[in-house]
């Protein structure tokens, strides 16, 4: 009885890993796209469609054998609109 107690009350806690929807920017401003990455350093937005991609807003949120690409996606008011950087990695020369 007391394990079923104990199931019951785990089932209960809320958690962080329940699924939440990611940011679309196609449903949202340029300014706005552009402002949530500044706020969040990093974070994965919906660029339309099943399309998604992590974006930075400086080189602080990439690996360290990664760079920053600019990055442009499609916003509410513009077709390309710059939100900040992807990380990418850095290719050795040889």
């Amino acid at each position: 009885m007391r394990v079923a107690h104990l199931a019951l009350a785990a089932m209960l806690v809320p958690t962080g890993a329940i699924a939440q929807p990611r940011p679309s920017t196609v449903d949202m401003r340029c300014a706005q796209a552009t402002a949530i990455v500044v706020a969040r350093g990093a974070i994965v937005l919906s660029t339309g469609g099943s399309t998604y991609d992590r974006f930075v807003s400086d080189a602080r949120f990439c690996a360290f054998a990664q760079t920053t690409v600019p990055a442009w996606v499609p916003a509410v008011d513009t077709p390309q609109c710059f939100v900040g950087y992807r990380c990418k990695v850095v290719r050795e020369q040889r």
